[in-house]
């Protein structure tokens, strides 16, 4: 499966979303991913603890990389639906 493009002006708005408070940012990702993808928390968390990479930055990188995706995604369903 071909994943979408990811745009700069949703890396943006997400970069300045993650920013404003990057610790809160993070839990909240962490309850999110956690009951929307435990298979992916589960991963990351596994990740971390086998490769001694910092936990926090680790996430962050994950969650970003997957909320990017999911609203790049989200993006692309109304396009098709809008078509319709």
């Amino acid at each position: 499966m071909q994943q979408p493009l990811i745009s700069i002006e949703n890396v943006e708005s997400l970069v300045e979303e993650i920013l404003k408070d990057l610790p809160q940012w993070r839990k909240e990702m962490i309850h999110y991913i956690k009951d929307e993808n435990p298979e992916l928390n589960s991963a990351i968390i596994e990740l971390s603890q086998k490769s001694g990479l910092d936990p926090k930055a680790l996430a962050t990188g994950a969650y970003m990389t997957y909320k990017l995706l999911e609203n790049e995604n989200d993006e692309q369903a109304d396009i098709s639906f809008d078509e319709e």
